[in-house]
């Protein structure tokens, strides 16, 4: 059976852009808005805070990783307690290649190795959505040799460094977001696969999203009754589970279109639609565009946008 958290990691095309060493030392505050970039990182010595989104700082310690899918609006600061005078910190750059926060000749009191990516899908937002918004994982040394080899990767121009850069998001991002599994994440696919019985009906619509599938059947194979199933689906994952089976329909169909290698009529078959014309005019209702306009639009624009200018460096 597939493993659906593996085919939503793939159909994001995780794409790194940079990765860079981050050092800082007595009282500095930075401030991330409005990027919706992928952004992750590694404490390698020390410790500093990070508030999300409004939420209680969470202090961070060596060997924590932190993973935000898309980040809007965070601040990170040092555990030594920052006043309103103090001005966000700019990062500044130190002859090695490395960059401060805070006063460039003190010792530092964290390090840190940061990572950007993008996401070439076509539909990051919707897949993005069924991802947690924050994942922190305490103490997985695996993560932080995958982040060692990611910045590594990235800072050489050696052969085939885009493909193997590609392939070491992928692992990093499903070793990140499978050790989160069993907490308790906000809604969306990460708690649908933690729930036992949720999690057999999410496989079956991943592995054969062609089926007309009604909650009914869906709820046999999870072996609960119909109500029951609908309100426990929709409370964990955060969606009715018939509007996740047309979304995951809807990607995988975007994600066809924009590889340009089927006629519609075979993508219709392929993401469950007994004909072209019902496909295009459900297609249509749902991203706003006929298949074949949005075919063409991805034809158009192949090339994947540039992520904002980074906070930390």
């Amino acid at each position: 059976m597939v493993d659906p958290l593996t085919q939503v990691v793939a159909l994001l095309q995780p794409a790194a852009t940079a990765a860079k060493m981050v050092s800082g030392s007595g009282r500095w505050r930075v401030r991330r808005t409005e990027s919706g970039q992928p952004f992750y990182f590694v404490i390698l010595e020390g410790s500093c805070r990070l508030a999300f989104d409004g939420s209680e700082p969470l202090a961070l310690q060596a060997n924590d990783f932190v993973l935000i899918p898309a980040a809007y609006d965070f601040t990170m600061s040092s555990l030594e307690p920052v006043t309103a005078e103090d001005a966000q910190a700019a990062p500044v750059a130190l002859a090695d290649g490395r960059f401060r926060l805070g006063p460039p000749d003190a010792r530092p009191d964290v390090q840190l190795l940061v990572g950007h990516c993008v996401f070439g899908s076509p539909d990051a937002a919707l897949l993005v959505s069924l991802l947690p918004q924050l994942v922190h994982v305490r103490g997985e040394s695996r993560l932080t040799t995958l982040v060692q080899l990611v910045g590594e990767e990235s800072r050489a121009q050696r052969p085939a460094r885009d493909v193997i850069l590609s392939r070491l998001l992928e692992v990093l991002f499903m070793e990140a977001l499978r050790s989160t599994a069993g907490t308790a994440a906000s809604p969306g696919l990460l708690r649908g696969l933690a729930d036992e019985r949720l999690a057999v009906a999410i496989r079956h619509m991943h592995e054969s999203p062609a089926q007309a599938w009604t909650v009914a059947q869906l709820a046999n194979e999870a072996a609960l009754s119909r109500s029951a199933f609908f309100e426990r689906f929709s409370h964990t994952v955060g969606v009715t589970p018939m509007d996740y089976l047309l979304s995951w329909r809807m990607a995988m169909a975007k994600n066809l279109l924009w590889r340009q290698q089927l006629a519609i009529a075979e993508i219709a078959d392929r993401v469950g639609y007994s004909s072209a014309s019902t496909f295009s005019v459900a297609f249509t209702r749902h991203v706003g565009l006929s298949p074949a306009r949005y075919a063409r639009e991805q034809a158009q624009s192949p090339v994947t946008p540039e992520p904002e200018a980074v906070a930390l460096g």
